[in-house]
């Protein structure tokens, strides 16, 4: 009987993670992996700034799963399968120890992502994995009668395959996943998840690198907002709360093309009334002083500065001769700062799409297609996304073992 040959197609994260795991649990199949580009595991190598977040130090899994804003209900079976804690222990037992931050997110203790590449590379090559680049797929089509695959590739040859693992990352547009079989559920329609915002008439832009270490941040006319650090550019806004703010409220900002209101509160512990209590307290203990050098918040002095300036109390003026009428505008700069949106850009390394297959038409334990036996998914090309800090990655070793685990069974 012939060996059973599985196809991975994409030599990412996922389509690594998914061909190791399949070539230790079914030792007697052939696994090739195909890779569209001339080199593999790409965002493993630039990701975390050429460190590698490999995964977050969140080690249960109900509280992991609210990192994702796409894909929180599908993963929790999965991660019962591979969760983060089995990600450590499994690149620990190939000698790489992992550490972690102060956040939470862990990187190897070599502070290279090379270790994690070459790790990956090393196991694939141990197992006996083919690995083709500049390999890409134009059509995968199941072969009539018969359980296999047909693959044609870019160059117009053909390959046939028993099973095939799809691990292709996520597509920025619908079309891109045109050549993939139809599915029992329709596509998510793929969107950019993970932005910073464009605010060109900002008076902020002049303060570029100044960041505040905890700020609340809101889509105006949604529910959406968010609490985290945040950080001024000489284009906008970014940090970690922008961009969890991005990733959760991403469908909502594609329909409006990016062009939306941002409410910034830059001392979340107040609401506008509190803030001007606290306010009107601070004026009375230190009137003598200069509004515009003492700063109550502790706020950087540069953005504490353009503040007061905002609010038109000039230079000189003492706590105690500013007017109701100025506090109280003051009180709104601070809990109420609102900026024109107009656009977005991709943060560093960090592409991620929300959208892609729908996880209702793939069996929940193992990502295997419903209405195509033999086709299995893994990685960003599902629709799976997480925030930064790891959690991007730790859905690509959970799918891709998940369905690395199960392809070969007959």
């Amino acid at each position: 009987m012939s060996s059973l040959s599985i196809v991975v197609i994409g030599g990412g994260a996922a389509g690594f993670f998914g061909a190791i795991t399949a070539a230790e649990t079914f030792p007697d199949a052939t696994v090739t992996i195909l890779e569209k580009t001339r080199t593999v595991l790409n965002k493993v190598r630039i990701s975390g700034g050429g460190r590698c977040n490999v995964t977050h130090a969140c080690f249960d899994n109900r509280q992991l799963t609210k990192h994702y804003p796409r894909g929180e209900k599908p993963l929790r079976p999965l991660l019962n399968q591979f969760d983060a804690m089995a990600t450590v222990r499994w690149f620990e037992s190939r000698g790489v120890a992992l550490k972690t931050e102060a956040d939470g997110r862990m990187f190897p203790e070599t502070n290279t992502s090379e270790t994690i590449v070459d790790c990956l590379l090393n196991t694939a090559r141990r197992l006996g994995i083919e690995i083709r680049t500049s390999c890409g797929v134009s059509a995968l089509v199941q072969q009539p009668g018969h359980p296999g695959w047909q693959l044609t590739l870019l160059d117009g040859s053909l390959l046939m395959a028993d099973r095939v693992l799809v691990a292709t990352g996520g597509y920025p547009q619908l079309p891109s996943y045109h050549w993939l079989p139809d599915q029992a559920e329709p596509l998510q329609s793929p969107v950019p998840s993970l932005f910073t915002f464009h605010v060109p008439s900002s008076p902020f832009l002049s303060l570029a690198g100044v960041s505040v270490p905890d700020a609340a941040v809101y889509v105006v006319n949604t529910k959406q907002e968010q609490r985290g650090p945040l950080l001024i550019t000489h284009w906008g806004f970014s940090g970690p709360a922008i961009l969890r703010l991005s990733a959760w409220a991403a469908r909502e900002l594609a329909n409006v093309d990016y062009r939306f209101t941002l409410r910034v509160n830059w001392v979340p512990v107040y609401n506008d009334s509190t803030l001007r209590a606290a306010l009107q307290e601070f004026r009375q203990q230190n009137g003598r002083k200069l509004v515009s050098s003492q700063n109550p918040f502790g706020l950087p002095s540069r953005l504490w500065q353009m503040m007061v300036q905002e609010a038109g109390v000039v230079d000189d003026q003492r706590w105690a001769d500013l007017p109701a009428k100025l506090l109280n505008r003051l009180a709104d700069r601070l809990t109420n700062s609102q900026f024109q949106v107009t656009g977005k850009s991709t943060f560093k390394e960090e592409f991620v799409t929300c959208g892609g297959i729908s996880l209702g038409g793939l069996h929940p334990q193992t990502l295997e297609s419903k209405t195509q036996p033999g086709l299995f998914f893994a990685g960003e090309v599902l629709d799976i996304d997480g925030i930064t800090g790891g959690f991007n990655f730790q859905s690509a070793w959970t799918t891709g073992y998940a369905a690395g685990s199960h392809i070969g069974q007959r």
